[in-house]
C-alpha cells in the first residue's frame, strides 16, 4: 500500500509564497511536494484526486482586481477541466468529502472565503458567509504579531499549540461576516481557530498594531466544522527556521521555526487518518 503523504500547493496569476509553503510542507514531513500552476490542473496536467493536502499560499491573485481572491474564487469555481469536461469545483469537492486537508494563507484564506470554502456550515462548501476586506490603517501592514490558539477548535493544524508569532502582509485582512449571526456561530461551534494578542499579555485584542487589520473579535484564522479545511491572515511558512525571526540574533531560539508545527500536524492527521 502506497503510504506517501503527497502535498500540491497552487501557483500562478500574482501567487508569490509558493516556493516557502512548498518548504514548509517538506520540513513538516510530506513525501512529495508539488508546485502546481493552476492552469496546470484546468489542461488536466494534475489532479486533486491524487494528493492529501491542498496548499494555498499568499501573494495577489489577479492583482487584487475585484478585491483580494474574487477573480480567482470565479476561476477555481468555474473553471472546466479541459481534459474531461467536469468542473474544477465538482474536483475539488470531491477533494473535500474525502477527508483531505486544505491550508490556505493569506491570499489563500481570501480565497477560501470568498469561495465559500469557510466556515461550511451544514458542509455547504459554495456558501459564502464571511469575507476579508481593508484593513482599518487603510494601508498594506508588514509586520509580526502574536497569536493565541483556540485550543478547543477542532482544528488539525493547531493541535498541541498555544501561542504563536508570525508576519503578517496583507492590505485586506479585516475579518467581516454575513451578519451577527455567522458571527455567533463561529463562536459556538468553535471554529475561530487563531485571535491577535497582546504581546505582553498575550489577551486578544482590538488596539492597533497588535490587531493589524481591525479584525472583530481579533480573528485572525478560522476552521471548518471537521478542522480539516483552515485558512488563517498570517503566515506560518515564513517562520520555518529560526533565523526568519525578527529576533534571532538577539534572543535564544529553537533552530526550527513555529510555522512548521501547523504543516507536521497536517501531514501527521493524513498519515493516521487518511492513508
Amino acid at each position: 500500500m502506497n503510504k506517501q503523504v503527497k502535498a500540491i500547493v497552487l501557483t500562478g496569476f500574482g501567487t508569490n509564497c509558493e516556493t516557502e509553503m512548498a518548504h514548509a510542507c517538506k520540513l513538516g514531513g510530506a513525501d512529495q511536494v508539488d508546485i502546481v500552476h493552476i492552469s496546470e490542473l484546468i489542461h488536466g496536467e494534475y489532479s486533486l484526486d491524487n494528493y492529501h493536502f491542498l496548499n494555498l499560499p499568499g501573494g495577489f491573485l489577479d492583482g487584487d482586481d475585484l478585491g483580494a481572491g474574487q477573480a480567482g474564487a470565479h476561476r477555481m469555481k468555474y473553471a472546466v477541466v479541459k481534459k474531461n469536461g467536469e468542473k474544477l469545483q465538482d474536483q475539488l469537492h470531491r477533494f473535500i468529502d474525502a477527508g483531505k486537508l486544505i491550508l490556505g494563507v493569506c491570499n489563500g484564506f481570501q480565497l477560501m472565503v470568498k469561495m465559500g470554502l469557510l466556515p461550511a456550515f451544514d458542509n455547504r462548501h459554495d456558501d459564502r458567509q464571511v469575507s476579508l476586506t481593508y484593513n482599518d490603517s487603510s494601508r498594506f501592514e508588514d509586520r509580526w504579531v502574536s497569536l493565541a490558539v483556540a485550543t478547543d477548535s477542532p482544528c488539525v493544524f493547531t493541535t498541541g499549540l498555544t501561542n504563536l508569532y508570525f508576519p503578517v502582509r496583507h492590505g485586506e485582512g479585516k475579518f467581516v461576516t454575513k451578519d451577527n449571526a455567522v458571527m455567533q456561530r463561529l463562536k459556538d461551534e468553535k471554529l475561530v481557530v487563531l485571535r491577535y494578542t497582546n504581546q505582553q499579555t498575550g489577551i486578544p485584542t482590538m488596539e492597533y498594531p497588535a490587531n493589524p487589520n481591525g479584525s472583530p473579535d481579533a480573528i485572525a484564522g478560522i476552521c471548518d466544522p471537521t478542522g480539516r479545511l483552515f485558512g488563517l491572515m498570517p503566515h506560518p511558512e515564513a517562520f520555518h527556521h529560526r533565523t526568519n525571526h525578527p529576533r534571532w540574533t538577539r534572543e535564544e531560539l529553537p533552530e526550527e521555526g513555529q510555522g512548521v508545527a501547523l504543516f507536521r500536524n497536517g501531514i501527521h492527521f493524513i498519515r493516521n487518518n487518511i492513508l
